[in-house]
């Protein structure tokens, strides 16, 4: 019911919602770039209640572009069903536009825009992912060098563990431009326009509640709450209380994430810094790490091949090859089409007792961060 088929479909369908609950809106442009479907693209933002106080619930989605259905869908829900009283509630949709149209988990210059928020005079050192990125981007995808490929990085994994090439791989890197999980070499355009929202929007507040929504680690249909930090002591003990025992921490091992650098609660931290704020992740698993990585591994392929899969059986035109050589013709529409199942499999599983499951969890995490942080209000 609150899923969408596309991303012009989910951000009609949240800013209708939005103005059904009185909502304050504003929507900010990703310049001149397109969608799949030929569609402007834009992250959009919904405040309801005042825009300052002393809490506010903060919901992201889309961050991950292709993970933005399920992230899109429990907004929805909540704009609907969610009874908010004393505290406000901004709401941002789509942080990364670019890549929930065209179902890629990165955005408009193949960067992974939770692995962006880093200083970029410093740069992170490469934590090993070098080594790996000829298995990770091989020649072809469903020939003698993908077996190759595949072959060398499971020989990786079973030398230095799984846990170690999932960090090696995971936690972002900044050398590799045509790579997986690559941070960028400066801000991009969701970073600072996330920024600019958290300035507009989040300033006034003395207590923040942070979920940024994902999809495709951990347990099938499962939700994860996992921490991502606060600026105060108490953090970890707010989440705690909040959460319970569901409640995970990648730098601790606790949690199907290994740690990573540059997601988008650093900003918040770094922009918020007087405010006592209580951040997670919401993941909603979907397959294993290994079938997920390999779905992952396809989208690359094919957009360095000059293909982007809009969804299941379609493609534009759009990836860099394309770019260098206009002459060129596209992937196989066959092989695109299972690159695009992977994909969707992977991110956002048409199974509609997949959809049930991620609908009632996040649910239930939203109402335990509003439920927390106006306890935390009141006591205080």
């Amino acid at each position: 019911m609150y899923f969408s088929a596309n991303y012009g479909e989910a951000r009609q369908r949240f800013l209708a919602a939005a103005r059904d609950r009185g909502a304050h809106l504003e929507s900010f442009p990703l310049g001149e770039l397109r969608g799949a479907r030929g569609e402007p693209l834009s992250t959009d933002v919904a405040r309801i209640g005042a825009s300052r106080g002393r809490s506010v619930l903060v919901l992201v989605s889309g961050t991950h572009g292709a993970e933005g259905f399920a992230g899109s869908a429990c907004q929805l829900r909540a704009l609907h069903e969610a009874a908010w009283t004393g505290l406000s509630v901004v709401l941002v949709h789509a942080l990364n536009p670019f890549g929930f149209s065209h179902r890629r988990r990165v955005n408009e210059d193949n960067i992974d825009v939770n692995r962006n928020f880093v200083d970029h005079a410093a740069l992170p050192p490469d934590s090993g992912y070098g080594a790996l990125h000829p298995t990770l981007l091989p020649a072809d995808w469903e020939g003698p060098a993908h077996a190759e490929a595949d072959a060398a990085l499971l020989a990786h994994a079973g030398r230095l563990g799984v846990r170690e090439v999932q960090q090696i791989v995971t936690s972002g890197q900044y050398t590799h431009p045509d790579g997986l999980f690559y941070g960028g070499s400066a801000p991009c355009w969701s970073h600072r326009t996330w920024h600019t929202i958290i300035g507009e929007y989040l300033t006034g507040y003395e207590r923040v509640a942070y979920i940024d929504l994902h999809t495709g680690l951990g347990d099938r249909g499962a939700a994860e709450p996992i921490f991502r930090g606060g600026v105060d002591p108490g953090a970890p003990r707010r989440a705690r209380a909040w959460y319970g025992d569901a409640l995970t921490n990648s730098e601790e091992g606790t949690s199907s994430s290994t740690p990573i650098g540059g997601n988008s609660a650093r900003a918040l931290l770094q922009d918020l810094a007087d405010a006592e704020i209580t951040a997670i992740t919401c993941e909603f698993g979907t397959q294993d790490g290994l079938t997920v990585l390999r779905a992952l591994q396809a989208d690359n392929w094919l957009w360095q091949q000059g293909g982007s899969v809009q969804q299941a059986g379609s493609v534009q035109q759009a990836g860099p090859a394309d770019q260098d050589d206009p002459e060129r013709s596209g992937p196989d529409p066959e092989q695109v089409a299972r690159i695009g199942l992977l994909m969707r499999e992977a991110f956002d599983p048409p199974d509609p007792q997949w959809r049930t499951d991620v609908l009632d969890q996040g649910t239930a995490v939203i109402a335990q961060a509003a439920a927390g942080v106006l306890a935390e209000s009141i006591g205080g």
